[in-house]
C-alpha cells in the first residue's frame, strides 16, 4: 500500500511546486524518496453536489528533489478558488499571464452556465422557466449526459435535481425525504422527459430541474485542457476540485495518481491504496463514504438513483473511471456506483476504451478490483 508522508513532508497547498523541495530531502532519507507519494489536493468542499473523492499524488523521482535548480523544465502554476472548489493548474513553460486571465474566463463560463447557487446562472434561468434557450456550452454538456444516460439505461440522470433537494445534497442541508415525498418528485424524474432542439430545451413538465453537477467540473477540466494544448503546451496537469487530466510527463517521468483509501473524514493520515500513471488521459472518482447524511443512526448517501428515488446502498465504496476526457470519466463515475459492480462489468465489455477500478468492502476489509487498468509499480 502507498502512503504519504504526512508527517514526514510539508504539504503547502495542492500542487507540486508547492512542496518544499529542501523540506523533502530534509525530513526524508534519500534512498527512500523515489518510495514516497506526495500528496496534492486535500479534498476540499465541492460546490457542486460533491461526490469527488480523488486525491492525486505525484511520485517525484530522486533526482528531481535533488537537481531540481539544473533541471532544464520550468514548471509554472496557476491555482485558486472557483466553482466553490479549489482548482490547480501546473504546465511546463515560462509564466503566462494572459494564460491564467484565459483559463479563469474559462471558469467564470462553467460557473455562468451551470451553477445551482447562482441564480442568475443558465441553469437556474432554465430551472425556474425564465427561458428555454441553451447556451452553446449548455447545448454541448446536455447533449453528452443524455447521451450516457440513455447508454447507461438512467443510471446517470441529470434531472435528478429533485431528489438532490429532497434528500438534503443540494442547496438546503436537510432530508425532507420519506416514501410519499420520493414518490411524489420521482415524476419530474427521468432523462427521456427533456429534450433539445433548435437550440431550446423542451420539458415534458415545467417542474422538471436539472442539475449538472456530476459532469461539469469534467467538463471545466476539458475545457482548459483544450486551451493548454492549443496554446502550444505539451506536459501538464489539471484538477478542478478532484477532477483531473495529465497530458505529457513530467520531466520525462509519468504522471501519478493515487487512489485513497475509502474513510469518512478527510483528518488524520491520507494512504492510497494503488496508484495509476495517466499519459493524456483523464481520471475521476465517485464515492459514497464521504458525502453522507446520517439520521438515527442511519445513513443516508448522496448517490441516488434516478430509477428507484433513493440512495444507493451496496457494499461499493468507490469507481474511478479513467477516460480519453475528463467529462466522460466524471459522468461514468457516478452512473457506475449506481449500477454497482455486475453490471458495471456488464457495460464495460461494450466500452474497452473505459478503464476502472472498484473498492468495495467485504466483510470490513477493503477489496480492489480493476477492469481495462493496470497499477503503477
Amino acid at each position: 500500500m502507498y502512503r504519504i508522508a504526512t508527517t514526514n513532508v510539508p504539504l503547502l497547498h495542492s500542487c507540486p511546486g508547492g512542496v518544499k523541495r529542501e523540506q523533502i530531502v530534509q525530513d526524508l532519507p534519500a534512498a527512500k524518496v523515489e518510495k514516497k507519494l506526495i500528496f496534492l489536493p486535500q479534498s476540499k468542499k465541492i460546490f457542486f453536489s460533491m461526490k469527488k473523492t480523488i486525491y492525486i499524488f505525484i511520485l517525484l523521482p530522486l533526482f528531481i528533489l535533488f537537481i531540481a535548480s539544473c533541471n532544464q523544465h520550468r514548471w509554472e502554476q496557476h491555482e485558486g478558488n472557483a466553482l466553490g472548489t479549489y482548482f490547480c493548474i501546473t504546465y511546463s513553460g515560462e509564466e503566462n499571464r494572459e494564460l491564467t486571465e484565459k483559463i479563469d474566463s474559462i471558469l467564470r463560463k462553467v460557473n455562468d452556465n451551470f451553477s445551482i447557487f447562482d441564480t442568475l446562472s443558465q441553469v437556474s434561468l432554465i430551472n425556474h422557466n425564465c427561458t428555454n434557450e441553451l447556451t452553446p456550452e449548455l447545448a454541448s454538456v446536455l447533449t453528452l449526459a443524455q447521451k450516457i444516460s440513455s447508454e447507461t439505461e438512467g443510471a446517470f440522470d441529470i434531472t435528478v435535481a429533485p431528489l438532490i433537494n429532497l434528500w438534503g445534497f443540494g442547496k438546503e442541508r436537510t432530508i425532507n425525504a420519506d416514501s410519499v415525498s420520493v414518490d411524489s418528485v420521482q415524476q419530474f424524474v427521468g432523462y427521456n422527459k427533456i429534450s433539445y432542439c433548435n437550440g431550446k430545451l423542451h420539458k415534458a413538465d415545467p417542474r422538471i430541474t436539472l442539475n449538472f453537477n456530476a459532469i461539469a467540473k469534467g467538463w471545466a477540466v476539458d475545457k482548459v485542457s483544450e486551451l493548454l494544448v492549443k496554446s502550444g503546451y505539451t506536459d501538464f496537469v489539471i484538477d478542478i476540485g478532484g477532477e483531473v487530466t495529465a497530458q505529457g510527463s513530467r520531466n520525462g517521468k509519468p504522471w501519478r495518481v493515487g487512489i485513497q483509501v475509502p474513510t469518512e473524514t478527510a483528518d488524520g493520515p491520507i494512504a492510497a491504496m494503488k496508484a495509476i500513471e495517466l499519459n493524456n488521459a483523464a481520471v475521476a472518482t465517485s464515492g459514497n463514504y464521504r458525502n453522507y447524511h446520517e439520521v438515527n443512526g442511519k445513513r443516508y448517501s448522496h448517490i441516488l438513483n434516478p430509477t428507484t428515488g433513493y440512495p444507493e446502498r451496496s457494499s461499493l465504496l468507490s469507481v474511478t473511471v479513467v477516460a480519453e476526457n475528463c467529462t466522460v470519466a466524471d459522468a461514468y463515475a457516478t452512473a457506475f456506483m449506481v449500477m454497482g459492480r455486475e453490471k458495471t462489468r456488464q457495460f464495460l465489455q461494450k466500452h474497452p476504451e473505459l478503464s476502472v477500478c472498484f473498492i468495495y468492502d467485504e466483510q470490513g476489509r477493503f477489496q480492489t478490483e480493476t477492469i481495462n487498468l493496470t497499477f503503477a509499480e
